[in-house]
């Protein structure tokens, strides 16, 4: 432990500090401790503070090593202060070892091969995946018992590319409000409960949930009868996993037809030529609203529209501009910071 992390303020209310600050006060926190305050990201709007308590958080660090094989030592290479890396230190305390954290004194791939314990996971945003993968670092990867992936769609191309390296990718899915991830492959975790309401939206219920949201009104919203309504759209498949198609937002009004921007996202990531790509919707006088393809890589319109048509969406699916980017923008989180796409596409 530095200097600086032990002189550094923090707090669990809400989360705040640097790694090894956030860890010492989660050593003192307890069951009959109150819970903790996660303030989302806000990538789509208005940052919420969720309060999760020493319960849910421990149900949820509990499951995810049973459905993982056991206790580990962990790798911190997401913020604290997120519920992804507040997970890691937590899961960490409660196999008896503290994290190996990357930061800019210890690159992810020399705090990976520092990793010392008899079973050893890391968690990753999909955009750290892609940039070690582009480094050629994959290999360092091997040495984990899994890796997990989450916190914004990810490519199955880039998934099954560093499976055949080698990696236990496990693909997950939750969020602030469910103590991180819930559902891993598809498959809720033990204790946790998965239903699709006919809006098409995604319910979860379970010991992993939330006591709420400071906001009292906006936690009647979407928390009722142990069931928490998340802004996700899903569906389940016929051996029960489920598929997440993408956020209640993502549904782009262009020209009279619904775009679903996830489905058109998916097809345009195996692109030849992308190297990353979101899918936004700006305001146009034309179409209402158009969607807009903001790109790092070399792909002309064209070449998307003939492969939305070729996946067997509808051509009025494809993006009708392009925004072309050197990098995706991203909160310090490591997701797409989709506000930001906007505002730079809104000219696009």
């Amino acid at each position: 432990m530095s200097p600086h992390d032990v002189d550094a303020p923090a707090s669990l209310t809400p989360v705040s500090g640097p790694p090894r600050a956030v860890e010492a006060l989660l050593r003192t926190w307890g069951p009959d401790a109150g819970p903790l305050v996660v303030r989302t990201s806000g990538s789509t709007g208005t940052p919420k503070d969720v309060l999760l308590s020493h319960a849910a958080m421990t149900a949820s660090a509990t499951a995810t090593h049973e459905r993982l094989g056991g206790p580990g030592q962990w790798l911190l290479a997401l913020p604290p202060t997120g519920v992804a890396g507040l997970q890691v230190l937590f899961r960490s305390i409660l196999s008896g070892t503290s994290a190996v954290v990357a930061d800019e004194h210890l690159s992810l791939s020399a705090a990976i091969e520092a990793m010392d314990g008899e079973r050893r996971y890391a968690s990753l945003v999909p955009t750290q995946l892609y940039r070690l993968v582009e480094a050629g670092d994959v290999g360092v990867l091997t040495g984990l018992d899994a890796l997990l992936v989450g916190g914004a769609a990810v490519s199955p191309r880039l998934v099954d590319h560093v499976r055949d390296a080698g990696v236990n990718v496990v693909r997950t899915y939750g969020m602030s409000e469910t103590c991180g991830g819930c559902v891993y492959d598809g498959e809720p975790l033990d204790g946790v409960r998965v239903d699709v309401g006919e809006d098409g939206r995604v319910r979860l219920a379970g010991p992993v949930l939330m006591d709420g949201y400071a906001d009292a009104e906006a936690t009647a919203e979407v928390l009722r009868d142990g069931w928490f309504d998340t802004r996700d759209l899903g569906e389940l498949t016929h051996d029960g996993r489920l598929r997440v198609l993408g956020r209640m937002d993502d549904v782009v009004v262009s020209g009279g037809v619904n775009v679903p921007l996830p489905a058109v996202t998916s097809v345009l990531r195996d692109l030849d030529g992308v190297d990353e790509v979101e899918l936004v919707g700006v305001p146009d006088a034309e179409w209402g609203e158009k969607v807009v393809a903001c790109l790092v890589g070399d792909v002309r319109l064209p070449a998307m529209r003939d492969a939305v048509e070729a996946a067997g969406l509808p051509r009025a699916w494809a993006p009708r501009s392009v925004l072309r980017l050197d990098a995706v923008p991203l909160l310090p989180g490591g997701k797409v910071d989709r506000m930001r796409l906007r505002e730079l596409a809104s000219g696009a």
